[in-house]
């Protein structure tokens, strides 16, 4: 069956649109430029960027456990296929080593002719195991695996381990997507992570903090122990397959089913000494002793190797904690006091923390409005306003930013909604270009007052009309203030705000103003709530009344990872679309390398599908963060 991407529907094989929204099974539009491109494509024919699914496929033999770890895995540019490794036990015995298939590039991994075969990556020098990148020539299939159609006989005992650990980890271990045996040779495909970034990379580079090393010191131990039961210690002593993701996580690339006899925390300490060897960190001598401790064996715990990092944490603890904002009140300092944005299951939920100091990276918005399938005029409307001051030199990067964004969702019908919409955000621009000071967020008084005061606009030409009843124009507000990493978030009615990020997935920042959440706020079940036909009618809104009824929600965020904000009208938050889809259309946008325009233009078009009886707004707020420097960053005037 083939699942589509729009409304993940199943649809027969044969299909070419959906049957249940219309949406294309065999194209879809370039992410970068919008051309239309076929599923099974690798790249756009317009702008050459990477349209196509890729995945990392690992094949071995079966008897590949058999084999002496002396046999090493090195880079491989050509086809040829290497000797066998006359060191391994079955060479010393003349036992032939089964090995992978020689497969040119073009050719396809499977006899289905699904995955084909885009470049090698590596491979072993007895050609008993081999990584390729492979292109889905049918993306839209849900894998045997996935599907739970493969029988157990036919999977591989890696596979069984990749899924149970992507579970625990998440972040941590790449997800599986297809995997099956044939005849001698496993395979396995995940996702691919070659154009992550090495570890050994960022450890080199001077604007690393001593922080940012003792974090993913710290995780190292954590993964050693979690790796253990699967005998998978080799996974973590690979130095080209540590990565770390765009949130600053330490990430496998692949996982290793190598048997782990004989590892020890000695062969940990010997990976921390290449690394500092990589590049000589003077400000982390005791993480030098440390290290001398593991490769003379004296620490023949990790606990104890635990507990030193934790001692060492404390010695940095001082230097960044006017920087951090703690999560827990009276704790002790541990390492992970100091750890950057993006846990995963690995640690537990009680250890008190504090957050890694981050600073901006970068602040991409966009926003768009469509009138529906049903509406002829639309009274929603919207405004983005940000200033950006960015200062780049080969050593830095310093980036302050401000955004306004202001969305409303008008009342009152054709001349009403849409000028009680315009109204309000052009009242609450012209304010807060007077009333925001260049270096913080406005006060929770003055954003109040910016609010009451597009209030009174719009009740007073409400007067000045002599507009009554359900003829007295109004609209609903939400806005977002942003300051570098600081936000401000005011609403009125029921446009909504959501934030999004990979930590904690997605959250509903406002409540809205209406009889069924009231009620709710009361004490009633949501059920008797809802079930009254006033149920969604509005508590709040701006303009039908003056400045005593409107008391809008205020409250402040702070943005400790990368985060997507998305403003709403209702039009695309009815009948909790964005909490059913967000995993396909809103996640993805979290990469700096998703086109915010395109994802804002596939959202519109769902909520049409599902939702356009009304008008339809959505704002998209991108927030990239990073850790910050152990240097002050100086600080740059907004005007």
């Amino acid at each position: 069956m083939l699942i589509c991407p729009q409304c993940q529907f199943e649809n027969p094989t044969n299909n070419k649109f959906c049957q249940q929204c219309g949406t294309s099974l065999t194209h879809k539009p370039c992410a970068k430029c919008g051309t239309t491109v076929a599923l099974n494509q690798e790249r756009c024919h317009n702008c050459n960027a990477i349209t196509g699914t890729i995945w990392l496929a690992h094949a071995q033999t079966s008897q590949s456990s058999l084999i002496s770890s002396t046999a090493s895995e090195t880079p491989c540019q050509t086809d040829t296929v290497a000797t066998v490794d006359e060191t391994s036990d079955l060479a010393v015995q003349n036992v032939p080593l089964p090995v992978v298939p020689k497969l040119e590039v073009g050719a396809f991994l499977d006899q289905q002719q699904r995955y084909q075969i885009l470049d090698l990556l590596t491979a072993s020098a007895d050609q008993t195991e081999i990584c390729w990148r492979v292109l889905d020539c049918q993306p839209l299939q849900l894998s045997p695996l996935l599907a739970g159609a493969a029988a157990v006989e036919e999977v591989p005992a890696i596979a069984k381990t990749y899924l149970t650990l992507q579970s625990q980890l998440q972040q941590v271990v790449p997800a599986i997507h297809d995997a099956w045996q044939s005849d001698d040779v496993e395979f396995v495909l995940i996702e691919d992570r070659s154009h992550w970034q090495q570890l050994v990379t960022l450890w080199q580079d001077n604007q690393t903090s001593p922080l940012q090393i003792l974090y993913w010191l710290h995780e190292m131990t954590q993964l050693w122990v979690a790796l253990e039961p699967w005998q998978c210690w080799q996974s973590l002593l690979e130095l080209a397959n540590l990565r770390v993701d765009e949130d600053g996580v330490l990430a496998l690339q692949r996982v290793y089913n190598k048997p782990d006899a004989g590892i020890t925390l000695h062969d940990l300490g010997d990976l921390w000494y290449q690394l500092f060897q990589e590049s000589q960190r003077t400000q982390l001598g005791l993480v030098v002793e440390l290290i001398n401790a593991l490769q003379s064996r004296s620490i023949q715990s990790i606990d104890e190797v635990r507990s030193h990092l934790e001692s060492i944490a404390a010695e940095f603890q001082d230097q960044f904690a006017p920087a951090t904002t703690p999560l827990t009140s009276d704790s002790a300092t541990t390492l992970d006091d100091v750890q950057n944005v993006g846990d995963t299951q690995i640690y537990t939920e009680s250890t008190p923390t504090l957050l890694l100091p981050v600073t901006l990276f970068s602040l991409e918005d966009v926003g768009s409005t469509d009138v529906g399938r049903q509406r002829e005029h639309n009274e929603d409307f919207f405004g983005i306003e940000t200033t950006i001051h960015k200062l780049d030199t080969p050593g830095d990067r310093t980036l302050q930013a401000r955004g306004l964004y202001v969305l409303c969702d008008g009342m009152g019908g054709h001349a009403g909604g849409e000028v009680a919409s315009k109204l309000a955000v052009h009242t609450l621009k012209q304010y807060f270009e007077s009333h925001w000071q260049s270096d913080r967020l406005p006060d929770e008084n003055t954003i109040r007052e910016a609010v009451q005061l597009a209030n009174q606009a719009i009740y007073d030409l409400n007067q000045q009309d002599a507009r009554a009843g359900v003829g007295r124009m109004g609209t609903t507000l939400v806005m977002a203030l942003i300051q570098n990493t600081q936000v401000a978030v005011a609403h009125v009615g029921d446009s909504r705000l959501y934030r999004l990020s990979r930590q904690c997935g997605l959250e509903q920042v406002t409540t809205d103003h209406e009889v069924g959440q009231r009620e709710i706020l009361r004490g009633i079940e949501p059920d008797i709530a809802y079930g009254r036909p006033d149920a969604y009618q509005l508590t709040q809104a701006l303009g039908p009344r003056e400045a005593s009824y409107v008391s809008p929600d205020v409250q402040f965020l702070e943005l400790s990872e990368d985060t997507l904000l998305i403003l709403t009208s209702d039009g695309l938050s009815d009948n909790d679309l964005v909490e059913h889809h967000w995993h396909t259309h809103l996640e993805p946008l979290l990469s700096s390398e998703a086109n915010l325009n395109q994802g804002l233009a596939n959202l519109i078009d769902l909520a049409n599908h599902y939702n356009g009886h009304d008008n339809i707004t959505a704002i998209l707020i991108r927030v990239k963060v990073r850790p910050k420097r152990d240097d002050a960053e100086p600080t740059i005037p907004l005007t």
